[in-house]
């Protein structure tokens, strides 16, 4: 029997309904049960104390490796990939993680299948096969992973911070693998990989280093049964923690500057210093305290002062969770600066920096601040989202090893013991620091080059009287404590509505606005949703009109931040973005205080001015964006292309940079009346708001713009309604565009093969998910396991507008995207007679999975907010879809799904209309040339130019072109 130690009460939400139980088996795992009688999927995790850190000298990335290499077979499933088929075929998902101490495997599933997927999951854990082939096969694709980071900066700086640590350290590895360290070190030295990779299992994963959540359905008892039945033969060899040799930066790391040559336009500023790990005294919270007021961004603020004198665009601090461990830890802070910043005032930011540490040492530590930033942290754990159980259950399970049982669901969520020795203890540590500097002026003027990811880079030492120096010299500016945070809800009750609203209803139509309502009568939370769309045919009729809309949304979020900035650490969201159409205002958050935040976002869109010297700052901040576009990963590059051509109202970020240069402050300053001048709104409001108030938003937001003395707003005339259309593919036809990736540094290249369907139709939207579902994880099989084509290989729906279809995305260095193009058609082939010899037994198993699916209830506020968002933009409104498409799924019969195939998805059928947008890597770069002057076949068109193509199509009839058939 399972040996159960003391009792112990999990400490969780106060609206925190299921039921936890930690077990230890007979073999000293560690297990966490969960019972939640109203979930729709359950879950499980495993999270294993083995990660890269463990990996033996000469073999980095054997754990990740390793990790790989399980989701393969096990001697009691030996098919390959049985286990992730099983998942997806009956509606769930899984995947892992490699991180530097531990490695966490989790997955989801519908309830009904959840006893047969955690025996399969279990024997990862118990008898992996690793086989020859497979390990073999795996290697390239731990490969194709670690080629589409190469180019990409997140990593080459991650890498670079390990790579000047003590190399004795295990912080200073390369966690990833590639097929340098997995296949040809090794074989040069005489190590068979595989035999490597058994061995390091066999030495590592012992059951008393693993802690497991299980989450499901069932009562706490039957959970436990079920996991002693499927756990308990995961050996135990008593394997101890592996030991980290403190900090991995001693003296001659420190007090150093790195500067070094980014992928992207821009400079950032990093600092960082070696600390306490928050985790030895999570609940006094040193280093939440610290970053929270470092990274402060109110009146009076490091981030205040930096912005006012025009040297920072944003700025952020707090400890470097996915590095931390209990032996060591970093706090963080970093800035991104405008080009125009010079040496000098790099110098100068620093000194300010340490200017506000200094005060900080000046005015102690603050009871007022720790007791509000407590008060926040205890607010929003007690009335946090629920999450998806596969996050949740990975999460927790990640917490086992660091906290005590009673706050595994906790972890450090808040702060409750103030002691001010231990803030001082950590702040105390902030003198001893690496500065990195990240800007492509540093081009060809470093000295060194880290070696896994080509970084450029060099080193100077400064020492402590240079950091003094700099304060010294640095603008005398009146850097001081933030003040109380007015944002803080203390009005925390529900509203009762005395209607019971199930779906979205239509309050109020008027010539000026459409409002959709729908209060909380679910998720029983004090946070409400409220989204406005300003749909305005002036912000999108030129692209010198879509780059002044996009400086207009991004400076009203820069003005808005220093009164805001509160309101979000208090729990009230807020986003301004430009949409096709116009752009969007978005508050999401505690429903005490919403309305105050919102009426301060319409007052400065009514009161907009445009400053001289933000202005310059944030043209550059879209300019240094728009360039960076052409760094993106070139499966991003060739889902862009696609929208290009078949999104009608779409115009190129090629045009925009090109006419950002000449753009003025005057320019925005003119267009801003010209694009409120015709407007229409279109409101969602839903949570714990009562009708009353929902029209009482909508009133007061209608009287500023557009009942004033002088009107801002007029409305639309009906003939300027914009709607997003979409082009209708020839029928019988397909359709390529190529073109070589934009950065000619990147060796990958990428293929979307787009099948258009339909318009969205009930009868056909099932058949396409159940032929969606059944086919994704043979394809993921087929053409990156078996073909290893690249790591970055999916099946996946499409929806552009109400326009459904099917796409195939592949990254790859293997082969050319005429090859995959090629290799796709040949799955396609292959899984036709797959679908044609399907059982009936396994038709209507995919079909339960998929009804399953669709009645996942929604898990939190903005979850459900963002389905029936979708369906009121699209202007499909059909917000009980899931039912009805419940209903066409259960009378739909398994010959209709092959007509179905055979009519548009099958190579050579008859209405089958595809789209091939291939992206040529620099390793293929002779292909592109090839694949362009092939000779044009009779059922193909080569798209040469975009907007001709477009302009030469006709076009899908848009859900929302009936303006005015929405009824009160």
């Amino acid at each position: 029997m399972a040996v159960v130690k003391e009792e112990v009460e999990i400490v969780k939400p106060r609206s925190d309904k299921r039921e936890y139980r930690r077990i230890v088996l007979k073999n000293s795992l560690e297990v966490l049960l969960i019972s939640d009688p109203e979930t729709d999927k359950c879950a499980a995790s495993m999270d294993v104390g083995v990660g890269y850190f463990c990996d033996p000298e000469g073999l980095d990335g054997l754990a990740h490796f390793l990790e790989h290499m399980l989701f393969y077979a096990s001697e009691k499933y030996p098919e390959e990939y049985s286990y992730l088929k099983f998942i997806a075929e009956h509606g769930g998902s899984g995947n892992a993680f490699t991180a530097p101490k531990h490695t966490n495997y989790y997955f989801d599933v519908n309830v009904d299948s959840f006893e047969e997927a955690l025996d399969r999951f279990a024997q990862f854990f118990i008898k992996p096969l690793l086989s020859t082939d497979a390990t073999m096969r795996e290697v390239k694709a731990v490969h194709s992973e670690n080629q589409k980071n190469l180019l990409v900066d997140y990593w080459r700086m991650d890498q670079l911070q390990k790579h000047i640590s003590d190399k004795s350290h295990p912080y200073h590895k390369f966690g990833t693998g590639n097929l340098d360290t997995l296949e040809i070190q090794p074989r040069a030295k005489g190590l068979d990989i595989r035999n490597e990779l058994i061995q390091f299992y066999k030495e590592n994963y012992s059951a008393n280093l693993m802690h497991l959540v299980v989450y499901s359905k069932e009562n706490l008892d039957e959970i436990h049964c079920l996991v002693e039945d499927k756990f308990q033969e995961i050996l135990n060899t008593d394997k101890s923690s592996s030991r980290i040799p403190g900090q991995p930066c001693s003296s001659e790391h420190l007090q150093i500057l790195v500067k070094t040559v980014p992928i992207k336009e821009g400079h950032k500023l990093r600092v960082i210093w070696p600390v306490t790990p928050e985790i030895q005294h999570y609940k006094e919270g040193p280093c939440r305290y610290l970053g929270h007021l470092i990274g402060h961004q109110g009146e009076g603020s490091l981030f205040y002062v930096l912005k006012t004198l025009g040297w920072a665009t944003s700025l952020s601090a707090g400890e470097c969770q996915w590095d931390s461990c209990w032996e060591f830890a970093f706090l963080r802070w970093k800035s991104i600066l405008p080009m125009l910043v010079m040496v000098k005032h790099v110098q100068d930011i620093i000194g300010l920096l340490f200017k506000y540490i200094s005060l900080l040492q000046q005015t102690g530590v603050c009871k007022w601040i720790f007791d509000e930033l407590s008060a926040l942290c205890e607010t929003k754990f007690h009335y946090q989202d629920k999450i998806p159980p596969i996050h949740y259950v990975a999460s927790v399970a990640s917490n086992m090893e660091i906290y005590p049982p009673e706050d595994w669901i906790a972890g450090s969520s808040f702060p409750c013991e103030f002691n001010p020795d231990t803030i001082q203890m950590v702040l105390d540590k902030l003198s001893q620091i690496i500065i990195f500097w990240e800007s492509k002026s540093f081009e060809g003027s470093t000295d060194r080059v880290e070696p896994w990811y080509g970084t450029a880079y060099s080193v100077n030492r400064i020492s402590a009287s240079t950091i003094q120096e700099w304060m010294s010299s640095s603008p005398d500016e009146n850097l001081h404590l933030p003040v109380p945070n007015v944002f803080i809800p203390t009005d925390l009750s529900l509203k009762v509505s005395e209607e019971k609203i199930n779906l979205p209803v239509l309050l109020r139509k008027s010539s000026y606005s459409t409002l959709w309502f729908k209060p909380d009568t679910v998720f029983s939370t004090p946070k409400a949703y409220i989204k406005i769309d300003f749909s305005c045919p002036n912000a999108s009729n030129s692209s010198e009109a879509v780059v002044l809309a996009n400086l207009f949304t991004r400076l009203l979020m820069d003005y808005l931040n220093e009164f805001a900035y509160d309101a979000k650490v208090a729990g009230l969201h807020y986003s301004v973005h430009r949409t096709n159409t116009g752009f969007q205002v978005t508050v999401v958050g505690y429903s005490h205080k919403l309305r105050i935040l919102l009426e301060k976002v319409i007052e400065k869109i009514a009161t907009f001015e445009v400053r001289p010297e933000r202005f310059a700052v944030i043209k550059e901040v879209v300019t240094k964006d728009y360039q960076n576009l052409k760094f993106q990963q070139p499966c991003q590059q060739a889902m862009y292309y696609c929208s290009l051509i078949l999104q009608d109202n779409t115009r190129p970020w090629t045009e925009q940079l090109e006419v950002l240069p000449s753009i003025k402050g005057e320019d925005l300053t003119n267009f801003l009346p010209l694009m409120l001048s015709r407007t229409s709104l279109e409101f969602y409001i839903a949570g714990n708001i009562e009708r009353g108030e929902a029209e009482s938003i909508v009133q007061h937001i209608e009287n500023i713009l557009f009942h004033g003395q002088q009107p801002i707003c007029q409305p639309l005339y009906p003939s300027q309604h914009l709607t997003n259309r979409v082009v209708k593919l020839g029928t019988g036809l397909s359709h390529f565009y190529c073109t070589e990736g934009l950065n000619p540094s990147d060796e990958n290249s990428a293929l979307v093969h787009f099948i258009q369907v339909h318009r969205d139709d009930i009868v056909m939207n099932v058949k396409l998910q159940l032929f969606d579902l059944i086919a994704k994880e043979p394809a993921f099989h087929q053409l990156r396991s078996v073909e290893q084509l690249g790591y970055i290989t999916m099946l996946m729906q499409r929806n552009d507008y109400g326009i459904h279809g099917l796409q195939f995305i592949i990254q790859s260095t293997v082969k050319g995207p005429g090859d995959i193009d090629l290799r796709v058609e040949e799955f396609l082939k292959m899984f036709e007679s797959k679908l044609s010899q399907m059982t009936n037994e396994d038709f209507k198993s995919n079909v339960n999975a998929l009804i399953h699916m669709k009645l996942e209830k929604h898990k939190n506020l903005m979850e459900e907010c963002a389905f029936y968002w979708t369906e009121i933009s699209d202007g499909t409104q059909k917000f009980d879809r899931r039912e009805i498409e419940v209903a066409a799924l259960r009378q739909l019969t398994q010959q209709e799904l092959l007509d179905f195939f055979n009519e548009y998805v099958k190579v050579g059928a008859a209405r089958k209309k595809t789209l091939s947008i291939r992206v040529y890597g620099s390793l293929h770069a002779s292909e592109y040339t090839i694949d362009k002057n092939q000779p044009v076949q009779p059922s193909s068109i080569q798209i040469e130019d975009v907007f001709s193509f477009r302009r030469s199509q006709p076009l899908y009839g848009s859900f929302k072109g009936a303006y005015g058939r929405v009824k009160l």
